[in-house]
């Protein structure tokens, strides 16, 4: 266990001093936030501190972690010779400002010395970044996100293929009332911490979230994410519908693409048929609007297919033309002929080689997943934990001097001012956030750079110790990815490149 440095007791309550809250905590308790205990009369960290050993060229994987029981995976025979990365899972906080990071580690890997400054964060400007595979209209624009009836984020543009919500900030854990707060919190923390949340879209749909999960729409899991637009599935196949039947509709809430108009078709010499598409028509075979967004046919609000045609132009239509109108997942799918009246006649039965076709275009289709970034911006007490004068941290970081992680995954640096980073919450050992009920989420974050570099930055060179000694502490072990970035990586920095 992490052992925190003890500011002052009270009536044999000791004070916590790892975050604004202060606690008081007496012996055999945790505070308010579960991270810290009062053992004894010494501050522990609850959480095991965490390092990553590089054993990718053995084939390693991150082993998941079960708190208090061994993991079936895992026999605890890690490559001895496998070098360590030691995370800020489990590391503690840095507060106040003034005090080094808890840890501040040195080694050499390949030929170089390194150092990485590890500390977990206390993040109020913070959130989650959730992407949703899915065509199916969750909620308009702006609409917002409620949990237990708080609004806790809003829905936010959507992307090829997939819903965007935009959950936490300051404003909800702050700004609103504490309940808001407390609610924002939580949902952060489970949602960054792969667990299931069900959030409701205001005038939208209700939502069960896990992150690396498929979503799952009022009730409905979802299985695939859409193959491209309308016009874009024309494009694609429109060389196997060509001799199979006379006309295609592809229907989507963006684009709804018809092949006898699309370019594709007309270089395939496919014969104008007289359909008419209900919708507006943006390039030649390819209409916008076609029906109001929802959970039908490629995202719309419509169950019938038929419901956005309008009279087929009797001048070219024909008795007995052949037409297939599809969904961009394959899910839905009809077979039509023309009757004597022009109008559109289900059939039964698909023909064998469009069946074929269908199942293609589903084939095609990726399996819907939901992904969640956790996103914050590091302020004072991480910066100030990292070097005496902050803004030195910052211009690193921009130079590629100093590699930014989150619980050893990659994070993506924002350009700009600050440090704002995004991490893939699925990268990490699992139950790397906590939080503090200022409200504020708690996440691990690594500073790794050179250590002459270190030392130009102002950074806490009396704190620095050899990674053996913090390997002593650390009591969960885990095994690298098999696309992982190592953090110490030549590749990662200027220098190295």
């Amino acid at each position: 266990m992490v052992k925190q440095q003890v500011e002052s007791a009270v009536n044999g309550k000791i004070r916590c001093d790892a975050c604004p809250v202060m606690c008081y905590i007496a012996d055999g308790r945790s505070g308010a936030c579960d991270r810290y205990a009062n053992v004894g009369g010494e501050l522990i960290r609850v959480d095991p501190l965490t390092i990553i050993e590089n054993t990718i060229d053995d084939g390693g994987k991150v082993v998941a972690f079960l708190p208090n029981e061994p993991s079936e995976e895992w026999n605890g025979d890690l490559v001895h010779a496998s070098t360590p990365f030691v995370t800020a899972v489990g590391a503690g906080t840095t507060y106040p400002d003034y005090k080094p990071a808890p840890f501040i580690v040195s080694q050499t890997h390949a030929g170089v010395d390194m150092v990485t400054v590890v500390t977990e964060g206390i993040f109020s400007y913070c959130g989650a970044k959730i992407k949703i595979d899915t065509d199916r209209f969750i909620g308009p624009e702006t609409a917002k996100v409620l949990v237990d009836g708080e609004p806790v984020g809003h829905v936010t543009t959507g992307e090829y293929g997939s819903q965007m919500l935009s959950i936490g900030g300051v404003h909800h854990l702050t700004g609103g009332s504490k309940k808001e707060g407390r609610v924002t919190c939580d949902t952060i923390l489970r949602l960054c911490n792969r667990e299931s949340v069900d959030l409701v879209i205001d005038g939208g749909a209700t939502l069960r979230l896990t992150a690396g999960c498929p979503p799952i729409i009022n009730g409905v899991e979802e299985s695939r994410m859409r193959v491209g637009c309308g016009s874009a599935t024309i494009g694609m196949f429109a060389k196997q519908w060509k001799d199979m039947v006379d006309e295609v509709v592809v229907v989507d809430d963006h684009i709804t693409g018809v092949l006898s108009e699309h370019q594709a078709g007309k270089l395939l010499d496919v014969a104008p048929t007289g359909i008419k598409i209900k919708g507006r028509r943006s390039t030649p075979g390819r209409y916008f609007q076609v029906a109001e967004p929802g959970t039908g046919w490629g995202g719309t609000n419509i169950s019938d297919p038929l419901a956005i045609l309008g009279d087929f132009d009797p001048k070219v239509a024909y008795p007995g033309l052949r037409l297939l109108m599809v969904s961009t997942t394959g899910e839905q799918y009809g077979y039509y002929i023309l009757d004597e009246n022009l109008q559109p006649v289900l059939q039964d039965i698909l023909p064998s080689a469009v069946q074929e076709t269908v199942e293609i275009v589903a084939e095609n289709c990726e399996p819907a997943m939901t992904s969640v970034l956790f996103i914050g911006g590091a302020g004072g007490s991480l910066r100030a934990g990292v070097t005496t004068n902050p803004v030195r941290l910052t211009r690193s970081v921009k130079d590629a001097l100093t590699y930014v992680s989150v619980g050893g995954a990659p994070a993506y640096v924002w350009p700009g001012g600050g440090i704002t980073v995004m991490a893939d919450v699925t990268k990490m050992p699992t139950n790397s956030f906590g939080y503090v009920p200022t409200p504020a989420i708690v996440a691990p974050i690594e500073f790794t750079m050179r250590l002459e570099d270190y030392r130009a930055l102002g950074g806490h060179m009396d704190a620095v110790i050899p990674v053996e000694r913090a390997v002593e502490q650390a009591e969960r072990r885990i095994a690298s990815t098999e696309d992982s970035v190592w953090p110490m990586d030549g590749k990662n920095f200027r220098w190295g490149a």
